[in-house]
């Protein structure tokens, strides 16, 4: 017997509330300087059912650098506001919902 998400009630193969909940998102992306002058990229807006561990390994290893999840953001270590948005695009968040400032 397959088991049932208790979000949208289709068995688990074939569940879609992950990809609904990323195309509703608005995400936002922005730099900060933080102690001694480092720059930090913060990614707000993406919601608790999207893996988040799994988006933040994944920016950390395109990027090579170090990064941690504070409340619902994304932290990553350095300026990385230029090429942020076309990694977040082919992880399937859509392109016009994701503002950089």
């Amino acid at each position: 017997m397959t088991e049932i998400c208790p979000n949208c009630g289709l068995p688990k193969d074939i569940c879609a509330c992950e990809t609904i909940a990323r195309e509703e998102e608005k995400i936002k992306i922005f730099s900060v300087r933080k102690r001694f002058g480092k720059k930090v990229t913060v990614i707000q807006g993406i919601s608790k059912d999207v893996d988040t561990k799994g988006i933040l390994k994944e920016l950390k290893t395109k990027f090579a650098c170090g990064g941690t999840i504070r409340g619902n953001a994304i932290e990553l270590q350095g300026d990385h506001k230029r090429r942020i948005k076309d990694i977040l695009v082919k992880l399937g968040f859509p392109g016009s919902k994701i503002e950089v400032s």
